[in-house]
């Protein structure tokens, strides 16, 4: 029996003829190039999700169509690719909407700050489209660890405070192009100190009096980081959200910005 002769069960009526948001694939593994701001370019490897929406009259979606899309995807990814990317999947599945999440670990080589010595820190990284009626809507995402020590545990101990290592996580739309690393350092600005990969002695010691010189709550944190997104001349919209994993409680401290800045 030819391809053309199988029946496609697809396309049958749905038994619950309720339209799907969503319908897809997760988990895909492939290697991308991102811009890098030093060097260019830089390889590394994705997680891919892609989904379409599905209108409540057919059964199912054809899954082997969004791999067949990304067999034609180039690996540089941008705006530009997601957009192709999104556009021949909408077509390919006969969707109204398409959507695609790539996470991916993003390398910048550091220098300790005393001892200059060199580390390479990866950072949680995304891009997430998604495409309807021609347009893309496209977001650049990040999470950055930084530490943070406790003002009112400094201002009532006689001796020391508690600190611990959050997480910055932000969402950002854009105009034109946005790199990686303004997210990056609006994030590593918003603690009391950055996280870094390699530390000598000498570096030890300047952190922790840095860090000691700078105390900030949860809330500190997220508000400096959103001052920095808002005064950043390319962003349009974004969401920060700080989580705080606490040293000396059971529980993480958060908090969430979330602000349209400009029209795109």
């Amino acid at each position: 029996m030819s391809a053309a002769q199988m029946e496609d069960v697809q396309k049958h009526p749905a038994t619950v003829q309720l339209p799907i948001d969503r319908v897809g694939v997760k988990d895909l593994h492939l290697p991308v190039v991102v811009r890098d701001r030093q060097s260019g370019t830089q390889h590394t490897v994705a997680r891919v999700d892609l989904s379409v929406d599905l209108p409540a009259a057919f059964k199912g979606t054809h899954m082997s169509r969004f791999v067949e899309a990304l067999e034609d995807w180039e690996e540089e990814l941008s705006r530009a690719s997601l957009e192709k990317l999104l556009s021949d999947m909408a077509v390919r599945l006969e969707a109204r909407r398409a959507f695609a999440r790539f996470d991916f670990l993003y390398f910048l080589r550091q220098s300790s700050p005393m001892s200059k010595a060199k580390g390479l820190m990866g950072y949680p990284c995304s891009v997430i489209g998604a495409w309807e009626d021609g347009r893309l809507d496209f977001t650049l995402g990040v999470d950055v660890p930084v530490m943070t020590v406790c003002p009112c545990s400094k201002a009532i101990s006689d001796e020391g405070a508690h600190s611990q290592r959050a997480s910055v996580r932000i969402m950002a739309k854009f105009k034109g192009f946005l790199w990686l690393e303004d997210l990056i350092e609006i994030a590593e600005g918003s603690g009391s100190s950055r996280v870094y990969t390699l530390l000598k002695r000498e570096d030890e010691k300047f952190v922790t009096e840095a860090a000691f010189a700078n105390p900030a709550f949860v809330e500190d944190v997220v508000r400096s980081a959103a001052k920095g997104l808002g005064e950043h001349p390319r962003i349009t919209w974004f969401k920060v959200e700080v989580e705080a994993f606490e040293s000396i409680h059971g529980h993480s401290a958060q908090a969430t910005i979330e602000s349209s800045v400009r029209q795109a």
